[in-house]
């Protein structure tokens, strides 16, 4: 079995990079907060209500670690009717992909700009569509893999939010990674994978990052799984 150890609810990596260009000031300023996702003290909540009037039927997509938001501006320019949340502490991220959502004026993302846990905890059981972890930051020292964020505990937060065949779409770049993930999801009963390969499954767009990979001659990692069934808590005592 993985053992993770995760500490709870602890953030690691970056918070701030370069000083930001004076467009990307400001839209951190006068964008962010209209686009920032502002959760419960307790409860759970709608991922829909984060949004402005929209249908109660419109598919939830979530992408953790979003970098400098390509992905997830593309996603949401090809499914206009879909919703999508962005989960990045990384503030240089955020703003970048601010400055994608202004240039190409989309209207269906909202922003969280801290840590993807936090939104998981509080959202609705099966009220996600998919969720995409892609190039997560590898942790490749032993002593830092709990920090990792596929394991047990957040397999178990996705399982809950996904609807029941939502999609877990990752990409990795890092051979230890890549290892870590397929152990813990094949531990898994509520996670069925759908496909594993070195070429991009249908549908897939390409990020910055994977072209620095492909440029840097690594040798890339794609998998989907698929939400099962319904995640249950473990009975007392087992």
């Amino acid at each position: 079995m993985v053992d993770t150890g995760y500490p709870s609810q602890r953030l690691f990596g970056r918070r701030k990079g370069r000083p930001l260009h004076t467009r990307k000031r400001f839209l951190m300023e006068t964008l962010l907060p209209r686009l920032k996702v502002n959760l419960p003290e307790q409860g759970s909540i709608s991922p829909r209500s984060f949004f402005d009037n929209v249908s109660i039927c419109a598919p939830v997509w979530m992408e953790i670690g979003f970098g400098g938001g390509e992905h997830l501006a593309a996603q949401a320019a090809l499914k206009p009717d879909a919703l999508f949340i962005g989960c990045e502490p990384f503030l240089n991220g955020v703003a970048s992909l601010l400055d994608h959502l202004s240039r190409e004026n989309l209207q269906n993302v909202r922003i969280y700009d801290g840590d993807a846990r936090r939104v998981l905890d509080v959202l609705e059981d099966a009220s996600l569509e998919g969720c995409f972890i892609l190039f997560p930051d590898p942790w490749p020292k032993k002593r830092h893999i709990e920090r990792r964020f596929i394991g047990p505990e957040n397999l178990d937060r996705l399982a809950h939010t996904l609807r029941p065949g939502g999609l877990l779409r990752f990409a990795s770049d890092h051979p230890a990674l890549v290892d870590w993930t397929r152990a813990c999801l094949a531990e898994r009963t509520d996670f069925d994978c759908l496909y594993q390969g070195t070429q991009p499954p249908e549908g897939w767009i390409k990020t910055r990052y994977q072209e620095k990979a492909v440029a840097a001659g690594r040798q890339l990692f794609f998998a989907d799984w698929r939400a099962s069934k319904p995640f249950k808590e473990p009975a007392a005592g087992t």
